[in-house]
């Protein structure tokens, strides 16, 4: 008995174990009921939710526009975002900021910067010394990094899905550009942290736009493959992006449908931006023409005017793709001068003719990295604002040779859409249709490390390696391991980007360092004095290119094996609670979390290569080559055992059970001898064959990164002190405002009914009077002082004005209701008069009703007609100046006690059922009469019966409870008779029932 309940433990263990998990995921989605997504362009975004109730929908902003100016107005003390700010561009152009997400990961000496201060001479950009960045000087005491300022963009996008969703939101799947480097991503994500956001992943805009166009493609994706191209011409750069669809078997799902990014090509400046910028060149140049002779200043040295005409130039830019020639005028210019020109689509594109010359680029770098030909492309869709202009669609249609461009996808609101999916798919509150997502890596990513080689016998020199890492399109996220053989001591590697070369010399400087980390190894000499006589294998570096695209260095291990007897021992209780969860989770992984998105990257590691014939040094070079895993898009490679990669730490906790299992072995050998299965001979367990025992030591590791360093963690945590500070800041703010509105709301309303009828028929003219002047002094108080008020004061001005004028606006709102409230209480009362007049009626044979219920009834009547009459005559003696007698809430008290009284009676006559009719000694039922209206005509017995029938007995007297509370077996339960189920024919109680 005592071994069967040894068995029946890690069942009960593993459901309690399931119990709490299953608490926990249920706790975890109290506050994750809905997500966001951010699509963050150049110069405008777009936020999309998912809530329940709301499968996918575009957030409106406060002007109720479904697109948002990323655009920051920073002042000393007050923030303006959206179209707010983009007004406030033009009276101070200094502290609105715009286009900042260029200047993310880079450093001082990069040509974008640089370029950002010839687009935009007003800012002031000052130098980070520690991080070699810059940050945007608006003046003495403010200064803001581009990630603060971003965080600052992704709170008030935060803050606007919030007030659409009326709930809490903090996770987040934001869109990035697909050539963001791992500095950009990085910063991207400190942004994010500033904000508080739970950023669930970084998609590419890219990725969602072809997510978003497969998702409401579904039942058109097949096994065939569909080659797809995308061109994406947004504000600040041009991406073109090749995308293959087809369905794939999955182990979970079955045959779903799949998106594979199969090549990219981009250009980080070519966009509608710069054709602003010519656009606004050319104005200034026209009216400095128009005033060559008044020697007036240049027009761009006025931040002002040069603001004005950006403006104009965008307005130009979106009526001349529809136009062929527009009037550009702007009022007050410069000077209080007007400007106004004609500009023509022709002219417009002479001065953007070497843009619409860089338009085939991407489309050749996308054909180049995907090695396919314009022949395998199926369509071309036109995503993002700038592929309106006519020029760029007539030079891209020219370049990609189809008979027409496809712009059949919202090109401003695909990337949001498809960013919003894979939140939702992601996120644990939502089941979506999977939807398997391979995007593809950009920047090929490779390790480098140097050991001492022997060449020949004596002479030893130096050798560098390379390992490829991330190849270049290959898929991701993934799991790589990469394991260096031939170290017995702390040495250094290097994790750098791999070639390069399809990027052309700009783009190389923009790109920036081409060094990612220096990796220092600490312990690994230790590990090896630690356990000298077991075999190395290798010290094993583990990399993550998790699903934003950002490479991390999981850990450093030094592994060792060693031969060891197995010992027959059996499975310990923690071991099978382990297996029975694992059993119940699938291994701890589902259909959904796998096959939405991204797929489900296991982690690879590759047995060393075999031994060859070559020299030592060599054969070492191969061993590492081969730990180094390689890419495989069909199928990924098993994954290693689970016991061969886990730490030291579980080796042990594995090996304390394995001991606790021994101590327990002579017990279950007793009781199983009792139940009379003999135990297995000792000769039997001897024979096992010795098993391999592996111990991880972890390795110290010291970062240095190369590329841009990340913020520290103190100067993280005060930026978001920062961030958080100026929204409580401007919460403050609104909500003095909101007093300040309130109150002078309240003053002029007030003003005003005093001198409406219906106010002055309940009030004096004393009373009039002394409202009258405080609301004056209040008028004047708020006028004179109220800008120095605080929240405080205006409330309490508020809470004090209304105390005073409770008693006039009560008075007037009582007599406003009471017409209504009569009315009602009248029909309440007739209605239940005619009802009680028709229970007294009901004949005693059928009367369901008790005499204590029609007398309560009756007397509750009384006593509300009698209230009403008395309350009535007293409201009248009163004059209407002083406070009523007659209230609308006593009004309401009444109606509710009488009703509450009909309604018990009517629920009784609905679930009391019909009572059984007399029978005669053959157990047949008494025929009704032949008029069933005629109450008064007898039943014929029939023959054999005497009128003397035995009389139906008298029902027990009822006590007052709801009928609906009464037990199911008056309903026709298992204890009521057949007959009574049936009503006889012609009888008509439930006929009675209605009538009442």
């Amino acid at each position: 008995m005592a071994a069967t309940i040894r068995r029946q433990r890690p069942g009960r263990l593993a459901c309690w174990a399931v119990m709490a998990v299953l608490l926990a995921d249920l706790l975890a989605l109290s506050d994750t009921l809905a997500v966001m997504s951010v699509d963050l362009g150049s110069e405008s975004m777009k936020v999309a939710i998912v809530k329940p109730g709301v499968p996918m929908e575009i957030v409106l902003n406060k002007e109720s526009r479904r697109k948002t100016p990323v655009t920051v107005t920073l002042k000393e003390n007050e923030r303006f975002f959206g179209d707010s700010a983009a007004s406030m561009a033009i009276k101070n152009p200094k502290a609105t900021l715009r286009y900042f997400q260029h200047l993310l990961g880079k450093q001082e000496g990069n040509p974008h910067v640089a370029l950002y201060r010839a687009r935009f001479p007003e800012h002031e950009l000052g130098f980070d010394p520690q991080r070699q960045t810059v940050h945007f000087q608006i003046s003495p005491q403010l200064q803001f990094s581009p990630e603060e300022v971003l965080g600052m963009v992704l709170n008030y996008s935060r803050s606007l899905a919030e007030d659409f969703a009326e709930q809490p939101i903090k996770d987040a799947v934001i869109t990035v550009p697909a050539f963001f480097n791992q500095a950009e991503r990085r910063a991207v994500l400190q942004a994010a942290r500033m904000a508080g956001l739970k950023v669930l992943q970084l998609i590419n805009d890219n990725t969602a736009t072809a997510l978003s166009y497969g998702v409401f493609r579904r039942k058109d994706i097949n096994t065939t493959a569909q080659n797809i191209m995308f061109y994406d011409m947004g504000s600040g750069s041009t991406v073109c992006t090749i995308v293959t669809y087809q369905t794939v078997k999955t182990k979970e799902a079955g045959m779903q449908p799949q998106l594979q990014v199969r090549g990219v090509g981009f250009d980080r400046t070519l966009g509608g931006l710069e054709m602003e910028l010519r656009l606004r060149e050319h104005l200034a140049k026209l009216f400095n023409e128009q005033r060559k002779g008044q020697r007036a200043k240049d027009v761009r040295e006025n931040p002002r005017a040069m603001a004005k005409l950006l403006r104009e130039a965008n307005r130009l830019k979106t009526v001349l793709s529809a136009n062929a020639d527009h009037m550009a005028q702007i009022e007050g210019l410069m000077d209080d001068v007007d400007f106004k020109a004609k500009v023509t689509r022709v002219e417009f594109e002479e001065l953007c003719a070497d843009l619409f010359e860089r338009v085939p680029g991407p489309v050749q770098q996308a054909l180049q990295s995907a090695e396919m030909n314009l022949d395998e492309i199926e369509q071309v869709i036109l995503v993002g604002g700038a592929t309106r202009v006519p020029k760029v669609q007539e030079v891209l249609l020219k370049a990609v040779g189809k008979e027409e461009l496809g712009k059949n996808i919202n090109a401003d609101e695909a990337a949001a859409m498809g960013a919003v999916y894979q939140a939702a798919a992601l996120s644990k509150a939502f089941k979506v249709k999977p939807f398997v997502v391979r995007d593809a890596v950009l920047y090929p990513i490779l390790v480098e490390f140097t050991r001492e080689v022997e060449e020949d016998p004596g002479v030893r020199s130096l050798k560098h390696n390379k390992r490829v890492l991330f190849s270049r399109m290959g898929p991701y996220p993934q799991r790589k391991v990469i394991t260096f053989n031939r170290y017995n001591h702390d040495f250094n590697f290097h994790i750098n980007y791999g070639d390069l070369g399809f990027l052309e010399p700009e783009d190389l400087r923009v790109f920036g360092s081409q060094n990612l980390t220096t990796v220092k190894l600490k312990g690994v000499g230790e590990s090896f004095k630690k356990y000298p006589d077991h075999e190395s294998k290798g010290i094993k570096a583990h990399f993550n290119l998790d699903e934003s695209g950002v490479l991390s260095l999981i850990r450093v291990e030094s592994v060792f094996e060693t031969l060891v007897e197995d010992s027959p021992e059996e499975e310990s209780t923690l071991t099978k609670l382990g297996n029975t969860i694992s059993s119940l989770f699938g291994g701890g992984t589902t259909a959904d979390t796998k096959e939405n998105g991204t797929d489900a990257v296991q982690e690879e590691e590759e047995s060393p290569a075999e031994g060859s014939k070559d020299e030592p040094g060599e054969q070492a070079e191969l061993k590492e080559e081969a730990e180094a895993p390689t890419e495989d898009t069909s199928q990924p490679p098993p994954a290693e055992p689970k016991e061969d990669a886990a730490p030291e730490e579980e080796k042990a906790a594995e090996k304390e059970n394995e001991e606790k299992s021994e101590a327990q072995k002579p017990s279950e050998k007793k009781e199983t001898g009792s139940e009379g299965v003999p135990p297995a001979p000792e000769e039997e367990k001897k024979q096992k064959p010795a098993r391999k025992q592996r111990m991880v030591e972890e390795i110290g590791v010291e970062l240095v990164v190369l590329d841009l360093p990340d913020l520290p963690e103190e100067e993280l945590a005060r930026s978001a002190k920062k961030l958080q500070d100026l929204t409580l800041r401007d919460l403050e703010k609104q909500e003095r405002e909101k007093a300040a509105n309130s109150l002078e709301a309240f003053i002029f309303e007030t003003q005003d009914k005093l001198y409406q009828p219906e106010y002055q028929e309940v009030s004096t003219e004393e009373q009039r009077e002394e409202i009258s002047g405080r609301l004056s002094a209040a008028s004047t108080w708020l006028e004179d002082e109220g800008f120095g008020a605080t929240t405080v004061m205006l409330k309490e001005k508020l809470t004090e004005l209304r105390k005073l004028c409770h008693g006039l606006f009560f008075r007037v709102e009582e007599r406003k209701k009471w017409p209504e409230r009569l009315s009602a209480l009248d029909n309440l009362l007739n209605h239940s008069s005619m009802f009680l007049k028709g229970a007294r009626l009901i004949p005693e044979m059928d009367q369901i009703f008790t005499e204590v219920e029609m007398t309560t009834l009756e007397k509750v009547i009384n006593e509300t007609w009698a209230w009403k009459n008395a309350t009535m005559a007293e409201q009248a003696k009163l004059p209407a100046t002083e406070k009523p007698v007659l209230l609308s809430k006593d009004i309401e008290a009444k109606m509710m006690a009488l009703d509450r009284e009909v309604q018990y009676l009517l629920n009784k006559a609905k679930f009391t059922k019909p009572r059984p009719r007399p029978k005669d000694k053959n157990g047949t039922r008494a025929e009704p009469p032949l008029n069933a209206s005629d109450q008064a005509e007898k039943v014929i017995p029939p023959p054999g019966q005497t009128e003397d029938a035995k009389p139906i007995s008298e029902p027990e007297k009822e006590t007052r409870s709801e009928p609906a509370d009464a037990e199911p077996l008056e309903l026709g339960g298992p204890g009521a008779e057949p007959e009574q189920k049936e009503q006889p024919t012609g009888q008509k109680p439930t006929l009675k029932n209605d009538e009442l």
